[in-house]
Order: C-alpha cells, then sequence, then structure tokens
C-alpha cells in the first residue's frame, strides 16, 4: 500500500498551542493522508530530495496536501499545483538510499493543520505558513457501532506483517476510539480522493465514524 489551555498566567506546556503558527515544507500528493498513517514514498525529485535532507538534518517534519491541480512529478509545461488547505503533518520514521539521486522514505502522519499562506522557493518546493488544528476529541464508540471495531481488528489483523520495520499500524490498537477508529477506516475503504479529504477535514470523529458505518454493514453470521 503506497500507498491545553491554562488561564493562570503561568506557563505550564511548551508544546505549540493549536492557533500557533509553524512553517513547514509542503509535499503535494494525489492522496489524502490520516493522521496515524504510515506513508511509504520514493523520492527523486530534486526539490523533495533536498526536503527530506532538510529534515533529517534538522529533525523537521513536512507536511503533505491533496492536490486539486497538477501533477505529482512536475512536468515542463504542465498546469500549476494547487492545493486542499487542510493537510497532515508528516515525521521521518525510515529513510534508505538505494542508489544516488534516489531516497525510500517511511513517515508517519501526525496531526492536520491548515494552510496560512504558501509561497513556491525556486527549485519549485512548496513552503506554507500553517496552523495546526486542534486535536480531535476523545470519544468511545457508540454500541450501535461497535461491529466497526470488531471487523476492523480482523482486517488488521489480516494485513498486519510482523516483519515490517516500521509498522504501518503499531499495536495496541485503539480500537474503542471514534477518532482513530474512523481515520483507519477512512484510509483503508477505497473512496474517491474528494470524499477522503472531506472526513479528513470533518473535525468531528462521531460523524465521519457514522459516515462510515453507512457504508460498512455489519457482517452476516455465518451460517
Amino acid at each position: 500500500m503506497q500507498f491545553a489551555c491554562d488561564d493562570s498566567g503561568m506557563d505550564t506546556d511548551s508544546s505549540p498551542s493549536p492557533a500557533a503558527t509553524d512553517t513547514l515544507p509542503l509535499f503535494p500528493l494525489g492522496t489524502v493522508v490520516f493522521p496515524g498513517s504510515l506513508l511509504p514514498l520514493q523520492i527523486f525529485e530534486l526539490r523533495y530530495l533536498s526536503m527530506v535532507g532538510e529534515c533529517e538534518r534538522q529533525g523537521t517534519d513536512f507536511g503533505v496536501v491533496t492536490l486539486t491541480r497538477g501533477a505529482e512529478v512536475h512536468q515542463p509545461g504542465g498546469p500549476a499545483e494547487q492545493f486542499e488547505p487542510v493537510g497532515t503533518r508528516m515525521r521521518l520514521e525510515k529513510v534508505q538510499r538505494p542508489r544516488p539521486g534516489l531516497l525510500h522514505i517511511a513517515c508517519r502522519a501526525l496531526d492536520t493543520f491548515e494552510i496560512v499562506q504558501s509561497t513556491q522557493r525556486s527549485d519549485g518546493l512548496w513552503q506554507a505558513q500553517v496552523r495546526r488544528l486542534p486535536p480531535e476529541p476523545a470519544l468511545p464508540v457508540p454500541e450501535h457501532l461497535h461491529y466497526l471495531s470488531g471487523q476492523m481488528a480482523q482486517v488488521l489483523a489480516q494485513l498486519q506483517d510482523d516483519t515490517l520495520d516500521p509498522q504501518p499500524w503499531p499495536r495496541p490498537w485503539p480500537l474503542d476510539d471514534c477518532a482513530w477508529l474512523s481515520q483507519r477506516w477512512s484510509e483503508l475503504l477505497p473512496w474517491p480522493t474528494p470524499m477522503k479529504y472531506r472526513l479528513l477535514a470533518l473535525r468531528d470523529p462521531l460523524m465521519r465514524l457514522e459516515l462510515v458505518g453507512d457504508s460498512v454493514l455489519p457482517q452476516s453470521p455465518a451460517a
């Protein structure tokens, strides 16, 4: 598959506020990446070779955004790249160099952001000022959707390969968490990219899971 706010006046948490802005290099792709997903990529364009090198040296992240116009690989004379405003922050987990000018990387999707402003460098790499979106609330899976947890456990057990490093879906699997469960279904179901993007941008994990439940029916008991 290639697939908290304290108003006491004391600073008790050094992590950035959800409203804070960051600068991220962007990797526009013709796909949607949900938090928690592992994304393997083959890198050969100079702008992205440079981006990965900078992220390695500085210990920084990059963002994946969904293309709405243009191609993943730059083509002279092709249409300019355009992309959706909500993307996913990615962290490198593994980098391999099979030969000069080619990288195989595996990166983990951490959280989501919204682009405030974007610019393109002279080498073609997009950079953006982004605002991290707040974490989705922790909500238990309601009883009428428990079957989605059971079926997802079966799906992941079939797909899991313990020899892989890194693991696509590290255990333990939080199958009773609406956000995680709805993101895994949205990642794995063969839905069109525009629909997947709408589910990524949706900030209500229970509503996302309800939408999944509209498409995934309970399995019939064996005869």
